[in-house]
C-alpha cells in the first residue's frame, strides 16, 4: 500500500494549483491551504486580512499538522513546491517520525541557519529585502504581482486555459515571512529526500534550484535524489502526469 501524499503549495498559491495533479494520482492524497485560508484562490482580496502582516513559517507548519491530523494520516510522504519548502522542512523538523519521504519541487531552500530571502532568485534578493524590511510597517500586501509578471513567472510553458487558472487564482502571500531565520537540524539526515529540478523554470532558474540543493545536502546532510523534468515553475498544472509520474513511485516506496 503506497503512503499517503500530502501537498503544500508555494507563494501566492493555495491548495487549487494541486487540482489537476491530484486526478493523476491513484492514493490518498491531501493539498492543503496554508494560511490565511481566506485569501488562497480568491485572487486579490478586499480588503486584505490583517493577520497576512503576522504570518510565520510556525503557523504555516501547525496549520499543514493539523490538516493532515484531520486527514487521518499517521505517516506520510510530503510534497513542498517552491515556497512550500519552507513548510514541509518546518513538519519534517518538527515531526520527523511521521515524515516517510520528503519531496521538494522546485523548493526554495535557504541556507542552514540564515534568512528565508537568502533562498530566493539571486536578480530578485534586492527587492526582496526591500518587500521585508517595508513590511513591519506596510499594510498586507499581494506582492506586486501583476498579469505580465505571473505569466512569465509561472505559466512559461502552459496553454492559455492552463495559464487563465493561474491568473484568475494567483493572491497575496505574507512577506514577513521572507525575514525569518531557518533551522533545518532536526531532521534526520537518514529521512529519504527528492528535490524535482524543472529545467524551464523562469520563477527559480536551475541555477537557483542548485543553490537549494547544496544547501539542503549541507543541513541536514544526508542523500539528496534530483530528478529532472522538463517543464516551467508551475509543474503540478502545466506536466501533471508527469510529476504524477514521479510521485507515485515514492510513495509506493515509503
Amino acid at each position: 500500500m503506497s503512503a499517503p501524499v500530502v501537498l503544500v503549495h508555494g507563494g501566492a498559491h493555495g491548495a487549487w494549483c494541486w487540482d489537476p495533479l491530484l486526478a493523476h494520482l491513484d492514493g490518498e492524497a491531501l493539498a492543503v491551504d496554508l494560511p490565511p485560508k481566506a485569501v488562497r484562490g480568491v485572487g486579490d482580496p478586499s480588503p486584505m486580512p490583517e493577520e497576512l502582516a503576522s504570518i510565520t513559517i510556525d503557523d504555516f507548519a501547525a496549520s499543514t499538522i493539523s490538516d493532515v491530523d484531520t486527514a487521518g494520516f499517521d505517516r506520510f510522504v510530503l510534497v513542498g513546491h517552491s515556497m512550500g519548502g519552507l513548510t514541509i522542512a518546518e513538519v519534517a523538523r518538527r515531526t520527523p517520525e511521521r515524515v516517510a519521504h520528503l519531496v521538494f519541487v522546485s523548493c526554495m531552500v535557504p541556507p542552514e541557519g540564515g534568512l528565508v530571502v537568502d533562498g530566493v532568485p539571486s536578480d530578485s534578493q534586492s527587492r526582496a529585502r526591500e518587500l521585508v524590511d517595508d513590511a513591519p510597517t506596510s499594510p498586507p500586501s499581494g506582492g506586486g504581482l501583476d498579469e505580465a509578471t505571473i505569466r512569465y513567472m509561472f505559466c512559461n510553458d502552459m496553454d492559455e486555459e492552463q495559464t487563465r487558472l493561474v491568473l484568475d487564482h494567483t493572491g497575496p502571500e505574507a512577506l514577513a515571512v521572507f525575514g525569518e531565520r531557518v533551522t533545518r537540524r532536526e531532521i534526520p539526515p537518514e529521512l529519504p529526500k527528492t528535490y524535482i529540478r524543472l529545467l524551464k523554470d523562469q520563477a527559480l532558474p536551475p541555477a537557483d534550484q542548485d543553490r537549494a540543493i547544496a544547501n539542503l545536502r549541507e543541513s541536514p546532510g544526508g542523500t539528496v535524489e534530483v530528478i529532472e523534468l522538463e517543464t516551467g515553475h508551475d509543474v503540478m498544472i502545466s506536466s501533471p502526469a508527469q510529476l504524477a509520474g514521479v510521485l507515485e513511485p515514492l510513495a509506493a516506496r515509503a
